[in-house]
């Protein structure tokens, strides 16, 4: 194995000081008893305890959780049958706007599409609530889900549809069958991106929201703009928490899957 120059070293130390450091500030002075968020005052979780007190953050933090949900598995299907008919869909007219039309949020401002999404909410709905925002954040995460589910799709090997569409599978079989399970990490991954990025939006939410749809960072941001309160240091550890513990999981199935593959393969190659 290659050592890391000095050079490289010293520019991860950074890059992760710069990248942690603040998270682990955040989560030490979530344990702060006394009310300044920036002056320690000794050992608490009281703060934890008037979290789960708080009728507005636990409203906004299932209303978030919702709209994620929901979100991520529109995006999932769409975002998959979208990258298959790009992948598989050969030459056809209007492929080209098709393929712009799904990817141009990934490089469309957040306000401006926010601000196309509320004109057009304006005019499908009398009123902007939870449906509008799952739809806006669908709109914007179909297309992550997308480029994740075809650099899958291009590496997979296309022998294998057609070695079923040879044995008599129909279109639909075969990619329930042989597609689907082979891009199913790719799928997982896409969910995964899309249920985050929905977790974590404030701009565009924050045109397409109405009465009694407010999520968790639109609560957070008008909390902080009249002063840090000790609970969204409370919050913010959980939802750490949260993310790293699903990190965890994914990478440790992933390993396994990998793992049992490579042990599947060797089996084939022994029996051969």
């Amino acid at each position: 194995m290659k050592k890391l120059s000095w050079f490289n070293a010293t520019s991860l130390t950074l890059g992760f000081a710069f990248l942690y450091i603040p998270m682990i500030i955040l989560v030490v002075f979530s344990f702060n008893g006394g009310r300044n968020v920036a002056i320690w005052g000794g050992f608490s979780t009281k703060w934890y305890g008037e979290l789960f007190n708080d009728e507005k953050f636990l409203n906004a933090a299932f209303i978030t959780l919702r709209v994620a949900l929901a979100t991520a598995t529109l995006a999932t299907i769409l975002g998959t049958i979208a990258a298959y008919v790009l992948v598989r869909g050969g030459r056809f007219y209007g492929r080209s706007l098709f393929a712009g039309m799904t990817y141009a949020p990934l490089v469309m401002p957040d306000v401006i599409l926010g601000l196309s999404l509320l004109l057009l909410f304006k005019v499908m709905f009398s009123q902007s609530g939870m449906l509008t925002v799952i739809l806006a954040h669908t709109t914007f995460t179909m297309c992550y889900v997308s480029v994740v589910v075809s650099s899958r799709l291009v590496s997979f090997d296309k022998s294998l549809e057609e070695a079923a569409s040879d044995l008599g599978a129909s279109a639909f079989d075969t990619f329930i069958s042989v597609t689907l399970p082979n891009i199913a990490p790719a799928v997982i991954s896409g969910w995964l991106l899309a249920f985050t990025l929905s977790l974590d939006d404030l701009v565009i939410a924050s045109f397409t929201t109405g009465p009694g749809a407010t999520t968790l960072p639109i609560e957070i941001f008008s909390e902080v703009r009249r002063g840090v309160k000790p609970q969204i240091n409370a919050l913010s550890t959980i939802m750490i928490g949260i993310v790293t513990v699903g990190v965890l999981i994914f990478s440790i199935l992933s390993k396994r899957q990998i793992a049992q593959r490579l042990r599947d393969e060797k089996r084939a190659e022994a029996s051969a």
